[in-house]
């Protein structure tokens, strides 16, 4: 029996001002081809489908096709919500799509759902766990002590009554950390001490009844804690810091019962995401352009400020997405001390000082009257000032 397992599909997400619709539909459909060649059982999805709550037409549209697809072939999916969608919206329909082999849990009733998927005599119990919140769990288990995300999550295990002699696999969308050791994050995430956006932190040691563990949340492909417990990534690079990351997914294969092998499976977008950096005369020369249509972020180390440096990068690099600079004016702005640089200031003080900086000439008395309209519209200027 074979299992595929996806996660973060974040369908509808733009990179910048770019739609990725099409790189979401390309990769998807490399997914489907891989499903098929390797003859897959079922496909996890581990929550945020969708990039927002409220999905545009041609998000809800893509993941439609993608499940019609998957059930045209014989292949069940069991996906759930994460952080990022909206339980209503991504529960709608479940009970009808489940006739055409699709189970949906996006909303948490108290309830761990199994499925059981069969392959001759080998047979598999699914769990799905949405993404969901201590609150939730309390409103369920009154009696138990439920503190954070690590206790909520104890006590929906505790109450599911799995049974250990079979081959059993959890779907979730949580922030799931090994010993002393959190994951390697990429994407839109932020994280700190114990969370990673606004997820607390779970051990991966919560699992141990579980053959395999089918995690969503983070964007980088890792394993926690063991190779069973694992967060497939996102398909696509989504974000500057995923740049290095080699996208894949991973294909489960299930024997007898502790028999369980794991096979990353590369992926190839449609246009990759690469951070070039540089003089902007020498990234911009023929012999130093390669693939033009990836998607592109480009660091410049030039001394000047370039004009419209965004339509001249996207004359070769149509894609680009964002430009900064690096260098010895950047530098000195990480180097000023934020917390001193106001006091006993006048709002021309600051301004003129950062335009120094910048661009290493003086403000004119036009561009200060520009920034003191944008200042008071801000609220960060009185007028009077």
């Amino acid at each position: 029996m074979k299992i595929l397992h996806l996660g973060d599909l974040h369908l509808g997400k733009s990179l910048g001002d770019f739609d990725l619709i099409k790189d979401q539909k390309y990769i998807l459909d490399e997914i489907l081809d891989l499903a098929q060649k390797e003859k897959v059982n079922g496909v996890l999805i581990a929550g945020d489908v969708y990039d927002k709550s409220i999905p545009s037409e041609a998000a809800t549209g893509l993941l439609d096709y993608f499940l019609n697809e998957l059930s045209a072939r014989g292949i069940k999916t069991f996906m759930i919500s994460g952080n990022h969608d909206s339980d209503d919206r991504l529960n709608y329909g479940s009970t009808l799509f489940e006739s055409n082999g699709i189970y949906i849990s996006a909303i948490y009733d108290g309830t761990l759902h199994k499925y059981v998927l069969k392959d001759g005599e080998e047979e598999a119990d699914i769990y799905l766990l949405p993404f969901v919140k201590a609150s939730q769990v309390r409103h369920y288990f009154p009696d138990a002590k439920i503190e954070n995300y690590e206790d909520a999550v104890k006590v929906i295990l505790e109450n599911a009554k799995i049974d250990e002699s079979r081959c059993n696999i959890l779907v979730a969308h949580q922030f799931v950390a090994g010993k002393g050791e959190d994951p390697f994050l990429g994407g839109s995430e932020s994280a700190g001490t114990q969370s990673v956006g606004l997820v607390e932190k779970i051990g991966y040691d919560l699992f141990d009844m579980f053959d395999y563990v089918a995690l969503g949340h983070i964007h980088s492909p890792q394993r926690v804690g063991r190779d069973e417990v694992r967060y497939s990534g996102s398909p696509l690079k989504y974000s500057l810091s995923e740049v290095n990351n080699e996208k894949s997914v991973p294909i489960i294969t299930i024997g007898k019962k502790g028999d369980i092998s794991i096979e990353l499976i590369p992926l190839k977008p449609m246009r990759d995401l690469r951070h070039i950096r540089g003089k902007m005369e020498d990234l911009l020369r023929s012999d130093h352009v390669e693939e033009p249509e990836d998607f592109i972020y480009v660091t410049l180390t030039d001394e000047d400020m370039i004009n419209d440096v965004m339509g001249i990068f996207q004359q070769t690099y149509p894609n680009t997405v964002k430009i900064d600079y690096d260098n010895s004016h950047t530098k000195q702005v990480e180097q000023v001390d934020i917390s001193q640089i106001a006091q006993n200031r006048s709002f021309a003080d600051l301004i003129g000082d950062f335009y120094r900086l910048m661009y290493n000439c003086e403000i004119n008395d036009e561009e200060m009257d520009v920034m003191r309209m944008v200042a008071r519209e801000a609220g960060v200027l009185d007028e009077a000032d």
